[in-house]
């Protein structure tokens, strides 16, 4: 199952995906000024390459002071501010469209989730079917095995797997490999399918061991899902919960298909809104960060530390009904997972005097159940 702290993995991640979309355009806006000042190979007239030089420097310094927001004067030469609009023109355009489509990819990677999870249970039923075609061994236990019936006739999983195109379709090779040489080899699968007559908790004990220790552990299989999937690190920790809860629901012959969340429209609003409030979070907090980070410019501060700061300032702005202790907490363990040994006394001590700062001047205002209403 989905919780909060999953959904803020992948909105930092695609935060600091932003960040270096946006140095990447900054680089792009620079090569357009250059190419505005290079000479003009196929022009008849002789090129002042020193004054093109010098028009190209005035230009940069321009530029750079307008990407930063200062205040700047327009320069006397035409030709100079031409190219600077131009070039914060293709900046801010590339940005816009970087925004959009990283707002968008978090929501569609997140519903990938359910694929992924699709994928494991529909491995178990590929290796149930290359186990019935086995002459030399007898894999009844397995073949048969009730619980993978049960995937089997799942008339929803079925339907599912049919719309997504089964990817084990398209590497049967692979999934013969690791039938022969890891589940086979496997010593509690040789115990399982050796035994007179598993029990129901045998039963369910195999699969979760399969499951955990075999798909979704070290090896080969994960090795397939981490190529396929580049946020696979975190995304198999979802994946392993729900098919650990799909094989505890195998009761009277059925299993129940976990949902990745309980109510997803307000998964995908939180993502969104956390995602573009952090973009577009008020110069005033960002000097906050830096007022309390020993007067750093912000843009000096380890990415990874400032991302997680702007998020958590974002979030206790912009989220009533999350209480302000929660977000510290969350995103000190982010910091925990994600960053320096050394940032998480650091990002706990500029949160909580910068918290305490927005409290009494109301830039935060708490309000719901368990919270009192800050007035």
């Amino acid at each position: 199952m989905l919780n909060r702290r999953s959904l803020r993995i992948k909105i930092m991640q695609s935060l600091f995906a932003f960040e270096q979309c946006k140095e990447a355009n900054h680089l792009l806006a620079h090569d357009l000024i250059d190419e505005k000042f290079q000479p003009d190979l196929n022009s008849m007239e002789p090129q002042d390459k020193e004054l093109l030089r010098k028009q190209k420097k005035v230009a940069m310094q321009l530029f750079e002071r307008k990407y930063r927001g200062k205040e700047t004067e327009e320069n006397p030469d035409a030709k100079i501010n031409n190219a600077v609009d131009e070039a914060i023109e293709l900046f801010s355009k590339q940005v816009k469209k970087d925004q959009s489509f990283l707002a968008k990819n978090i929501v569609v990677e997140t519903e990938k989730l359910t694929n992924l999870y699709y994928a494991v249970l529909s491995l178990l039923i590929e290796f149930a079917g290359l186990a019935a075609a086995e002459k030399k061994i007898d894999h009844t236990h397995f073949a048969k095995h009730p619980l993978i019936q049960a995937l089997i006739n799942h008339t929803e999983l079925s339907v599912a797997l049919l719309k997504s195109e089964n990817v084990w379709q398209k590497h049967k090779d692979s999934v013969r490999s690791w039938f022969k040489e890891i589940i086979k080899e496997d010593d509690a699968y040789q115990e399982f399918i050796a035994s007179k007559k598993p029990t129901e908790e045998n039963q369910k004990s195999i699969i979760k061991h399969l499951a955990r220790k075999r798909i979704l552990g070290a090896g080969p299989i994960h090795d397939f899902f981490e190529a396929e999937d580049i946020r696979w690190a975190e995304d198999r920790e979802i994946i392993k919960s729900l098919v650990d809860k799909t094989i505890k629901s195998f009761e009277g012959g059925e299993i129940t298909l976990q949902k990745l969340s309980l109510d997803w429209d307000d998964d995908k609003l939180f993502i969104t809104k956390l995602f573009a409030n952090t973009i577009n979070l008020d110069e005033k907090y960002k000097q906050l960060i830096a007022q309390n980070t020993r007067n750093w410019e912000v843009d000096r501060l380890p990415l990874t530390d400032r991302v997680i700061l702007e998020m958590a300032l974002a979030e206790m702005v912009t989220f009533p009904n999350i209480p302000v202790k929660v977000t510290i907490n969350e995103y000190i363990e982010l910091t925990k997972e994600y960053s320096t040994p050394k940032s998480r006394q650091f990002i706990n001590g500029i949160l909580d005097v910068m918290s305490k700062s927005m409290k009494d001047s109301g830039a935060i205002k708490k309000s719901g159940r368990g919270l009192i209403d800050n007035k």
